[in-house]
């Protein structure tokens, strides 16, 4: 007896062995195709088994998908199953294969000895792993089936987190792609699952058709965001397409449509799934949904409590529907304040914090967003050569692409800061980067300058933006600063940007704008501030220091606009001492 219990002893490590080691692949896999291939492996491997599958359960046709196969030539992964059990079952953690009453020729000639295993987690029932009888002939006992109901909850759990996982990555591809490029800005980590609560709904829905009505073939077409959408259904023959779910969405306007011969002419999809009646749900006088019912499976005619009781319950069902959605929106919107919220405190760290001072310069910026995040930028850099970068950018929209494309900007510049090229060179690069890597509606207007301290030179290109105003110190007229080329991301350089040196004098003045200043409007939206509105300002503030100078200029815009912008706004400005 002694050496049966060291080899049981052994038996039981090994599989405890096992278990943890693939519920720790698993759990760190994100691969579906790992988690079922590793289940069917490991089960075949371990007992012998040459024939096994996995199905996972399609809610909307209520079918079962062969996800893979291994020694069943007879089955087609990919291809739809409908496994005829009785739903009880369902509850079991396994039954045998002669349970189920659609034949599966590839192994039923051992169906006392072939076993369909569920897959499911506390909630959920998520399909079945079809296991066939052992190459010695033996049936499975109580220890080798527990070792696998083990593995099958492990397996589960694995796959539905993995499902989620891509799920989410498909459907925040994009976005994802915007967060890994401003340092992974947006956090995800708080998203709810909501899908699988409309599931459940559907279920609760569908059961109650067939428990109360005998009514197995149903469709529920749901209208959200203006979209009719099939957003559940069973017993159907083939789903219908987007165009057929409009017509059946848009021509049901009675509160119960009992379909006739002259509806069934114009509709063959209708025809094809055998659809007895349209039931059409509005919510505070607003068609939000329609459910579609075929007969009834003991051919008993719908009366009218039948119908009384059709409309209650998809009411009931689609108002808790809704209830989902109006929950999503506000996760969404609770989510997006977030992130933007993360995104507006990373965009500021883009910018200089502190300013650097300037010898012989008296300097100030300010930017304010219209939204939490905007596409206004300005820069102030000391170059390798000692000098100084002065920039200034308006890119075109507001919100999160706009500032997306403000990062990229910032990032080429400073890439470029210790490159030794001139600015005409600089721009073209910067141009062909972003229109090369940019829709062909995005745009940056682009003022920059090299401030040469030893010689008091301010050497500028402007690329389409807003012309600088230079007020010389004994002058009351203002220079515009437009020497240049054509803004950033708009064609691809074909003519080199033009540089331009100007002489900075002890009190001259230079204030830099994006259109958010000019383009402010007043509260009846009749008037814009203006370019000749700035001129007077400045010129009444000439004399202060240039962090007066823009505070004096914002007062007066928000005093014009009676404090609402409706772009970003940012002010640079150069003081010579």
């Amino acid at each position: 007896m002694q050496p049966d219990n060291k080899q049981s002893g052994a038996q039981t490590s090994f599989e405890l062995n096992t278990v943890l080691e693939t519920s720790r692949l698993l759990v760190e896999s994100r691969n579906p195709s790992f988690i079922i291939n590793n289940l069917l492996l490991i089960l075949m491997g371990r007992f012998l088994i040459p024939k096994a599958a996995i199905f996972i359960h399609d809610t909307v046709s209520g079918n079962y998908i062969l996800k893979e196969a291994k020694g069943l030539p007879l089955l087609t992964v990919g291809d739809a199953y409908n496994i005829v059990f009785d739903e009880n079952l369902k509850n079991n953690s396994y039954f045998k294969l002669n349970s189920v009453s659609n034949a599966f020729p590839s192994i039923s000639a051992n169906p006392d000895k072939s076993y369909f295993f569920n897959l499911r987690t506390s909630n959920n029932h998520h399909g079945f792993l079809l296991l066939g009888c052992k190459a010695n002939q033996t049936s499975l006992d109580n220890h080798e089936i527990e070792f696998i109901e083990g593995l099958c909850i492990i397996s589960t759990a694995a796959l539905v987190n993995s499902e989620l996982f891509n799920e989410l990555n498909n459907t925040y591809r994009n976005l994802d792609r915007r967060i890994h490029e401003l340092n992974t800005l947006f956090d995800l980590s708080k998203e709810f699952n909501l899908l699988i609560d409309r599931d459940k709904i559907s279920r609760i829905f569908k059961f109650a058709l067939l428990g109360q009505l005998f009514i197995r073939t149903f469709i529920l077409v749901y209208k959200n965001q203006d979209t009719p959408m099939l957003l559940a259904s069973s017993g159907i023959a083939k789903a219908p397409e987007k165009k057929q779910i409009e017509e059946i969405f848009c021509h049901t306007d009675e509160d119960v449509l009992i379909i006739d011969k002259n509806f069934k002419k114009s509709h063959d999809w209708i025809t094809e799934n055998q659809i007895a009646a349209l039931i059409c749900v509005a919510i505070q006088g607003e068609k939000v949904a329609v459910i579609g019912v075929g007969e009834r499976a003991n051919n008993v005619p719908f009366s009218d409590a039948d119908f009384n009781f059709l409309k209650s319950l998809a009411n009931l069902a689609v108002i808790s529907i809704q209830k989902t959605y109006f929950l999503e929106d506000k996760i969404d919107k609770e989510r997006m304040e977030e992130e933007l919220s993360i995104a507006k405190s990373i965009q500021q760290g883009l910018l200089p914090d502190p300013v650097p001072e300037v010898e012989g310069i008296d300097l100030a910026t300010k930017t304010i967003s219209s939204r939490e995040v905007g596409g206004d930028y300005f820069d102030v850099a000391i170059a390798p050569d000692g000098n100084t970068i002065f920039a200034i950018a308006d890119v075109t929209g507001k919100g999160v692409p706009a500032a997306l494309l403000m990062a990229n900007l910032q990032s080429m510049l400073h890439v470029l800061l210790p490159v030794e090229i001139t600015l005409s060179e600089a721009t073209e690069r910067i141009n062909n980067l972003i229109y090369r890597n940019t829709p062909s509606d995005k745009f940056i207007t682009f003022f920059w300058a090299k401030y040469l301290s030893t010689h008091k030179i301010l050497r500028y290109v402007n690329a389409g933006h807003n012309p600088p105003l230079l007020l010389r110190k004994d002058s009351n007229k203002f220079e515009e600063l437009s020497d240049g080329g054509l803004l950033l991301g708009a064609l691809e350089t074909l003519l080199p940007y033009v540089q331009t040196d100007i002489q900075l004098n002890p009190g001259d003045l230079l204030v830099c704008y994006t259109d958010g200043v000019d383009e402010a409007l007043n509260p009846e939206g009749s008037d814009d501030y203006g370019v000749d509105r700035l001129k007077e300002r400045i010129l009444q503030l000439r004399d202060k220091s240039s962090n007066q100078i823009i505070n004096g200029i914002v007062d007066d815009v928000n005093d014009f606009s009676n404090h609402c912008l409706i772009d970003d706004l940012t002010l640079l400005v150069i003081k010579a001492v």
